[in-house]
């Protein structure tokens, strides 16, 4: 596979964020790209979250894409081994514990990833804001023995991309609808990365990684990346550069996307 970065144009992204207490929007990571610290505030467990913790993770990996070293924290007040788990399956990467932990870090950038309503206080960095989750995922996801189903009849990696694919900003609604139309997508598109990766591989395009950047870049748009993926699915690309976009783009979705390769021969 071809190594990342090597358009120039896209060597160095700058990630930006609407910080909740100003509506504005500002880099995430710092200006000499030293430190960002990431903290994830789940005072309990319910789907908002749940949502909480996926967005973390994705603004994490983003930050990584664009080669900010990260430090990933998690503040679970209530049910922590219980959010842990549930993170673990939703294939959040691990979080290190404790909110006082990095604050003695100088110059280190701090975000911190809260439910639209919270009151966690966040005095020395951005703040950024989910909005709620909606639908049957409240109240089932930290039941016990449920947290690696999360939703009746909904594997994690499809409530990962049910999630994915609604504005932070907005209220998710997790019906049955948007989990069936996430399980529908995410088998095809593993099906079709499947059979992309026998081809001979081409490089990502310059345009579509640049497609793929400015909408993570622009205050975390996943649902635009999964836009521009929807483009390539039905493009006239080669095959070799579609399965290579896909993987791509999967080092910030986290689907899983190439866990198919050779089951389809």
């Amino acid at each position: 596979m071809p190594a990342d970065g090597h358009s120039p144009a896209y060597a160095h992204p700058v990630l930006r964020i609407i910080d909740a207490r100003t509506g504005e929007p500002v880099e995430a990571a710092p200006a000499r790209r030293g430190l960002t610290r990431v903290e994830a505030h789940v005072p309990g467990l319910d789907g908002t979250a749940l949502r909480v913790l996926l967005v973390a993770d994705t603004l994490v990996r983003a930050l990584e894409l664009g080669g900010t070293p990260v430090w990933a924290l998690l503040d679970s007040a209530q049910r922590r081994s219980e959010v842990r788990a549930a993170a673990t399956a939703l294939g959040v990467r691990p979080f290190e514990d404790g909110r006082e932990a990095g604050r003695g870090l100088g110059g280190a950038q701090a975000v911190h990833v809260v439910a639209e309503d919270s009151a966690a206080p966040d005095p020395d960095g951005i703040r950024l804001a989910v909005a709620a989750v909606e639908g049957p995922v409240e109240g089932v996801a930290g039941a016990v023995g449920a947290v690696d189903r999360l939703v009746e009849g909904a594997e994690p990696d499809v409530l990962r991309l049910a999630l994915l694919s609604q504005r932070r900003g907005q209220p998710a609604r997790l019906d049955e609808a948007a989990l069936q139309d996430a399980h529908d997508t995410l088998v095809r598109w593993r099906r079709a990365v499947a059979g992309w990766a026998r081809e001979p591989s081409r490089p990502v395009p310059d345009e579509v990684r640049g497609e793929l950047r400015t909408a993570w870049e622009d205050d975390l748009d996943v649902p635009g990346v999964l836009r521009v993926l929807r483009s390539v699915e039905t493009s006239d690309l080669p095959a070799g550069a579609r399965f290579e976009t896909y993987a791509y783009a999967d080092r910030l979705l986290g689907l899983e996307l190439t866990r198919d390769i050779g089951a389809f021969a």
